[in-house]
């Protein structure tokens, strides 16, 4: 019952997940390209040539294309540029936010309704300055305030690669956003105070491995999207910067990267950070919600040079309240109590032990896990309502998942189990109730 949304390192890491829309890349064994070639009459024969093909061509593309795709990952752009059983990076995703629903655009390099007649110098501009080349204020539901951070270099590569992939003649959809936010020059006053223009700017204090990782954190991988509380106006504190928060409408919680409380990565190892962001487990926990989502697309794609930079940055967010939770754990009404040991026991000690001891590396475990401590009770209310599915990478391609029990648990049942995982064995959570179960179930099944 590990919890876990966009980077929640520790439990079951903006966007939902819409994993079981796309089929991963195929990965073609060694041993069968062996056996291709002892069994020339094979049906292996012809997966193992295309594979070679494949390879080929991609080795024949000009390297600034196969680098441009490489950061396109690390910016995760397929993501919200491919609509569910879409054409790849042809846009129209819907977008829910508090202000209404915003249409991802076509990328491809269509002539009419893609990039095809961008330049470099346009594309670049656009990244840098959040702004169209017709001089439309993009919203922020793109990542601009990250991607600003993005080097010239970087840009340049990214297009490259954007303009040789298939060009898909698809009209854009129009936005759909309520009165008064469906006027674009309201989005003067959000860039103000939320907006600031400007490449990446290296620490000379620090080493190139923590800059890579700042860059690839802060810029590409925007990972402030999601793990920095989003304000009425859709805009984060830089003070708040990785303190977790609330993802809107998709209602899931962002564990904060900074505080030992709330989720941080204090005690965590570099590679038990790594294995998180490249496997989609560790150790301490496996990513599920929209943090499967961005390991499945990007991170997982991720060089080990790069992914432990991103760790080696993540390291030294700093807390401001550091330590773990302590002091006894929270009163808990007896008869609350005794019917979250029954079902824990009936459902969820077979995987994850009869005191939270878990089985690493496919059941996590419970006792003392920062994500099931959190202040916030979204995540594992809705592991246990929803289930939890990990995403198959290169590292881990068959990943376990666990069962959603919303139709079997009513809202008290459901309450009491979570309050138990988050009460018993020293835990420090807080109890949950029926009602705080009931209005998840209304939460968007991504």
């Amino acid at each position: 019952m590990k919890t876990f949304s966009t980077l929640s390192v520790g439990s079951h890491m903006q966007r939902a997940a819409h994993l079981t829309h796309r089929a991963a890349k195929p990965i073609v064994a060694l041993a069968v390209l062996t056996l291709a070639a002892i069994l020339p009459t094979s049906p292996f024969v012809s997966a193992a040539q295309a594979a070679e093909a494949s390879a080929v061509a991609a080795n024949a593309r000009p390297e600034v294309v196969v680098r441009g795709e490489y950061l396109a990952r690390a910016g995760d752009c397929i993501a919200c540029h491919t609509a569910p059983r879409g054409k790849t990076f042809a846009g129209g995703l819907a977008m829910e936010t508090p202000f209404g629903t915003l249409y991802s655009p076509n990328i491809t390099p269509d002539s009419k309704y893609g990039i095809g007649k961008w330049t470099a110098d346009q594309f670049y501009a656009m990244m840098h300055t959040g702004k169209s080349p017709d001089g439309k204020l993009i919203y922020p539901a793109m990542p601009i305030a990250q991607y600003t951070k993005v080097t010239r270099q970087d840009s340049d590569a990214i297009f490259a690669y954007l303009k040789s992939v298939p060009a898909v003649h698809q009209a854009n959809r129009k936005h759909d956003m309520r009165f008064p936010f469906n006027q674009r020059e309201l989005l003067i006053g959000w860039r103000t105070l939320y907006f600031s223009e400007g490449e990446f700017q290296p620490n000379t204090k620090r080493s190139a491995e923590w800059n890579r990782g700042a860059y690839l954190v802060e810029g590409l991988g925007h990972c402030t999207m999601c793990h920095t509380k989003i304000n009425m106006l859709g805009g984060s504190s830089k003070d708040e910067q990785f303190a977790g928060g609330l993802i809107p409408v998709q209602n899931w919680y962002a564990p904060s990267l900074t505080s030992d409380k709330d989720g941080g990565l204090g005690d965590w190892s570099t590679k038990d950070i790594v294995d998180l962001l490249q496997a989609g487990i560790s150790d301490r926990g496996a990513v599920y919600g929209p943090m499967a989502e961005v390991t499945y697309h990007s991170l997982q794609y991720m060089t080990d040079d790069d992914a432990k930079a991103m760790a080696v940055y993540l390291k030294t967010l700093p807390d401001n309240d550091p330590g773990r939770k302590a002091g006894p754990p929270a009163k808990v009404e007896p008869a609350v109590a005794a019917n979250g040991k029954r079902i824990y026991m009936a459902k969820c000690s077979a995987c994850h032990g009869d005191n939270g001891e878990g089985k690493q590396q496919h059941y996590p475990p419970l006792a003392g896990n920062q994500s099931i401590e959190m202040d916030s009770a979204v995540n594992p209310i809705r592991i246990v309502l929803n289930g939890g599915f990990s995403p198959g990478t290169r590292r881990n391609p068959e990943p376990y998942g666990m069962p959603p029990f919303a139709q079997e648990l009513s809202d008290a049942d459901a309450a009491a189990v979570v309050t138990y995982i988050r009460t018993a064995w020293g835990n420090h959570g807080q109890p949950v109730t029926a009602a705080q179960v009931n209005e998840l179930r209304k939460a968007p099944q991504r």
